[in-house]
């Protein structure tokens, strides 16, 4: 049986990433790692998901939780980092 872990290993995105997708989906972890799993895969997905984390940002910041914010910049950094915008194979 596959476990939450196994596949977020698969998916090629930290815990961070996934919570930040999940955060602008209003979702649970496990349906925002299969749609990050389905958009690192897909055309403009990775640009989607930078969007995604760019939005928790901005909320962030409109609700007055710097923190947060700052926690979430680190995020796109490394998703940055790591991603550069090509499909993943």
């Amino acid at each position: 049986m596959l476990t939450y872990e196994d596949c977020l290993e698969v998916c090629c995105l930290t815990q961070d990433e996934v919570d930040a997708v999940a955060e602008y989906e209003h979702s649970p972890r496990l349906p925002a790692l299969a749609e990050c799993d389905f958009l690192l895969h897909s055309d403009g997905g990775v640009k989607r998901i930078r969007y995604m984390i760019v939005d928790d940002i901005r909320q962030a910041q409109r609700c007055g939780k710097q923190q947060h914010a700052r926690e979430l910049r680190r995020v796109l950094n490394r998703f940055n980092k790591h991603h550069s915008g090509a499909v993943v194979n």
